[in-house]
């Protein structure tokens, strides 16, 4: 510590003595990042606000989208990226969901996925298998694949509102980003809101989500959800907002799950809000011969 200090008033010297030497220089022209036309300002507990007051107004989502999923071996420097194929997503409060994807050129289903909040089923016709297991894993495989539970997409396709017991901070930052078509640089101001819970009987807080926000419109741009253990465990991006059936929603949702190694990109198609979605649309009925295999 006493070197560092000792250090800290040499370094603020050096650059006078330098021009006092009459050593030689040369100029460099830096890029200069361009600022936002339109930069919004607001107090963290009117960031929190507007963000629980649009989770509280959806009661349901249906969406048809795009989806392409790539398999990310970052170690061995290898992406594996596996057709695109149409999906449907049905979403219904507190936790119902329905995941319907269909075969390239086809139309037919390829897999079908519907979970109530507590317990899921996924159906793969062309192999007459059912999966089902409970949302939460009770004993985490060796094969990451299988540890995979539908309750990310609910994650995923809408940022929740706080909870009660949630906690919070919000920081400002900014973004530099290159637009390479126009060779220019902007700076993307930003909020930074970070959740945790406080660990019953301690000091020690939580980390539940990050959420970031840009400036020019509010609008969320990156989550960061963690798990129990302080994890990682997924990351979306949300970006091209666009206006949908009067909806304001983004074209395309960049989910990354780092434990497991894969991605998936879901370009918006259509986007429904609240309408109404009966029981029965988040039931899946099995043919007789099909096969079921538990998860734990």
């Amino acid at each position: 510590m006493r070197t560092s200090l000792l250090r800290a008033p040499a370094a603020a010297l050096l650059f006078p003595v330098l021009l006092l030497s009459g050593c030689v220089w040369t100029t460099r022209k830096l890029p200069v990042p361009r600022a936002p036309s339109i930069m919004q300002t607001v107090a963290p507990d009117q960031l929190v606000a507007r963000l629980n007051q649009r989770w509280e107004a959806l009661d349901s989502l249906n969406a048809t989208v795009e989806v392409q999923a790539s398999e990310l071996k970052s170690k061995e420097g290898v992406a594996r990226d596996y057709t695109s194929f149409r999906g449907h997503i049905l979403m219904r409060k507190p936790e119902l969901l329905r995941v319907l994807g269909q075969v390239p050129v086809l139309g037919s289903r390829m897999f079908d996925m519907a979970s109530d909040g507590k317990s899921f089923t996924l159906y793969i016709p062309s192999k007459s298998l059912a999966i089902e297991g409970l949302n939460s894993v009770e004993k985490k495989s060796a094969n990451q694949l299988e540890n995979l539970r539908p309750g990310f997409f609910l994650d995923a396709m809408v940022v929740r509102g706080l909870a009660p017991d949630d906690l919070y901070s919000v920081v400002t930052d900014s973004e530099t980003v290159e637009d390479a078509a126009r060779k220019h640089l902007f700076t993307v101001p930003e909020y930074i809101l970070s959740i945790s819970r406080r660990k019953p009987g301690s000091q020690q807080l939580i980390p539940v989500r990050v959420v970031t926000f840009r400036r020019d419109d509010l609008m969320p741009s990156q989550q960061d959800i963690y798990d129990s253990d302080g994890n990682l465990e997924t990351q979306v991006n949300y970006t091209d907002y666009s206006d949908f059936d009067s909806v304001r929603f983004p074209s395309t949702i960049t989910i990354k799950r780092p434990l497991e190694e894969y991605q998936i990109v879901l370009t918006v198609e259509s986007v429904k809000e609240n309408m109404t979605l009966k029981d029965d649309q988040f039931q899946i009925t099995l043919p007789e011969e099909t096969k079921i295999k538990k998860l734990e």
